[in-house]
């Protein structure tokens, strides 16, 4: 976690925070909006360990101070941070901030307080926290995290400096996976299915996504090469590994991204592939298929992922899109 980062991953608002930082200028209440996985969290929690730290260099930390380490260990006597308590963040949780903003700070003045999923808030938590927002008490920084503004009270939204925050390139991302030991074409996979580490951390979890790939690339190839298999590699593999309907939606997801390989192969875009590693096989298959049974193809995935959400049997949901990518 460091200001370099974050100046790929987010260039205007690290930029932002960077000089509010240099010229002791940092707003008393954010609003870091934006889609999952675009480093709201990893921003907030860098920008309090520049806060806090007192051996600070420009805008960079120490990292080595003992601010900076209990910031990374998220036990920093000053560093408060809140979440939903269930479904919601409820008005007790604000309140007991309400109270610590009375307290002088444990080792200093200073104060950092972060909401996560702020627009979880109930009526009475929200309107607690206005009076925070409306009366700050320096040098004390809040900063309200949220997916999902239009769901913020308007006042709250009034009284932060909202800040946007735009997805992240799966590519900076795929970037991020490989610097910390994944393989280029398993980074560049995950990459395209999210850019939120924790959920990338899940799908590696007891290498799930690697035997995801492997099935859901025999499953292609038996479509393509020997249609007589697909039922039975359907019924042994692929769907007791994608039980449930997140898991069955990823599957889904994995397809697609098969079907548009081909087709940007197609359209000579081979730069944007994501199955970098099955290119060879890519260009074989692409030349025994044209794009519009390609696009036919990637329609029939596309309407099945509608389908998983309803209730829809998982099994009969597969073996009818598999008859329709053996059609197309």
């Amino acid at each position: 976690m460091s200001w370099e980062h974050m100046k790929k991953k987010q260039p205007k608002i690290a930029r932002l925070l960077i000089n509010s930082l240099i010229y002791d200028r940092l707003s008393h209440a954010y609003l870091f909006e934006g889609p999952r996985g675009s480093g709201k969290k990893e921003m907030a929690l860098l920008l309090a360990k520049s806060f806090f730290c007192e051996s600070r260099k420009g805008e960079h930390p120490c990292d080595v101070c003992p601010d900076c380490k209990r910031i990374d260990s998220f036990n920093h006597p000053d560093l408060h941070i809140i979440a939903p308590d269930g479904l919601s963040i409820k008005k007790d949780q604000v309140l007991y901030l309400q109270k610590e903003f009375t307290y002088t700070g444990m080792e200093s003045r200073k104060k950092f307080y972060i909401v996560e999923e702020a627009d979880k808030m109930s009526a009475g938590a929200a309107n607690s926290l206005l009076k925070f927002l409306e009366e700050p008490k320096a040098p004390t920084v809040a900063v309200l995290i949220t997916n999902a503004k239009q769901r913020m009270l308007k006042t709250i939204v009034s009284r932060s400096q909202v800040l946007s925050f735009s997805p992240v390139s799966p590519h900076v991302f795929a970037g991020e996976l490989e610097r910390g030991g994944m393989s280029p074409a398993l980074a560049r996979l995950i990459a395209h299915l999210t850019t939120n580490m924790e959920e990338a951390d899940k799908l590696c979890q007891e290498d799930w996504i690697a035997q995801a790939r492997k099935v859901v690339l025999q499953l292609t190839e038996e479509v393509y090469a020997r249609p007589e298999h697909v039922l039975l590699t359907l019924q042994h593999k692929f769907m007791p590994l994608f039980q449930g309907r997140d898991l069955l939606d990823i599957s889904l997801d994995l397809l697609l991204y098969w079907y548009r390989d081909l087709l940007l192969i197609k359209l000579q875009q081979e730069d944007e592939i994501v199955y970098i590693d099955e290119r060879k096989r890519l260009e074989k298959e692409a030349l025994n298929i044209t794009e519009e049974k390609i696009i036919k193809r990637m329609d029939a995935v596309l309407e099945a992922k509608k389908h998983v959400r309803a209730n829809v049997n998982p099994q009969l949901l597969m073996e009818n899109l598999v008859l329709n990518l053996q059609e197309g």
